[in-house]
């Protein structure tokens, strides 16, 4: 059986918490892979949203986060995340910088989304892995 990593929990943004949990206690990572599909000649211009934003999201608790591009079509997207916990990540979603990004790229967006939760079980790169 493959044991997921632990690790210690970082620093949540403020207003962000965990009831009924200590600082000390160890979390599993928390992984999310989407795809989202952009209106024809938006691809790139979302990208560059997209990977604007790496030191809020270091610092609000991502480990990982990789966006690439089909290579099937010039609408796809995909986003692989690594977080230190889902609380982190929906903490990230709330930070005014994410819903200004969010906002700017929404209507180069046709609303073709998946997504998928996974419990980080380890690898190349993975904190504690």
């Amino acid at each position: 059986m493959v044991r997921p990593a632990r690790r210690r929990r970082a620093e949540l943004p403020p207003g962000a918490g965990f009831a009924g949990t200590t600082p000390e206690d160890d979390i599993v990572s928390y992984g999310y892979i989407a795809s989202m599909k952009t209106k024809p000649g938006h691809r790139d211009d979302v990208v560059a949203i997209l990977t604007g934003g790496a030191d809020g999201l270091r610092r609000a608790g991502c480990y990982q986060y990789l966006v690439g591009v089909s290579a099937a079509d010039d609408v796809t997207i995909w986003v692989s995340e690594v977080w230190e916990s889902k609380q982190h990540h929906d903490a990230s979603l709330q930070l005014p910088e994410t819903k200004a990004a969010i906002a700017r790229a929404m209507p180069m967006l046709t609303g073709e989304f998946t997504g998928a939760e996974l419990t980080v079980a380890g690898g190349l790169g993975v904190p504690g892995a």
